[in-house]
């Protein structure tokens, strides 16, 4: 029996690491969120991503004044938008990839540090033929850190 389509609006469980970990391929150090504490199918989601001393990139960017590269706060932003996209389209795209295809009009407000954490707020605007695009924005509390919109595009396991 085929499986019942997820309706547009449908509020879906939040996501811990495992949920997403089964969703998408990504593994650390790449795993760039930790939660995903709201989705609604096929229209939003908000990822949750603390931002610690010890990320892999740190060291290198930059060693005396650490700032998390504003292209993996993008990054949070799209897996963050690959969990809303595979969580609606149900279980049987699961652990399948959602390529980027552009990142447009990408805004960066300030730097995020250690101890901050990200709240990734991402909102599908269209989808046609497996491709889609989002709008998002990374939060700091009360403050806008980044923002883009981007494409990206189903692929199949």
């Amino acid at each position: 029996m085929p499986e019942t389509p997820i309706a547009p609006g449908t509020p879906l469980p939040d996501c811990d690491i495992a949920a997403i970990m089964r969703l998408i391929p990504h593994r650390y150090p790449f795993l760039l969120i930790d939660r995903v504490i709201e989705i609604t199918a096929f229209e939003r989601a908000v990822g949750i991503k603390n931002v610690t001393a010890n990320e892999p990139f740190f060291p290198g960017h930059f060693p005396t004044d650490p700032i998390m590269p504003g292209v993996l706060t993008i990054e949070a932003m799209a897996q963050t938008a690959a969990v809303l996209t595979i969580a609606s389209a149900g279980p049987a795209v699961a652990g399948s990839r959602v390529y980027f295809m552009a990142i447009d009009e990408a805004r960066f407000r300030r730097p995020v540090r250690p101890g901050d954490t990200l709240r990734l707020e991402v909102r599908q605007v269209r989808s046609k033929l497996g491709v889609y695009r989002y709008e998002g924005r990374a939060w700091v509390g009360a403050e806008v850190v980044t923002e883009a919109s981007f494409g990206a595009k189903l692929i199949g396991h």
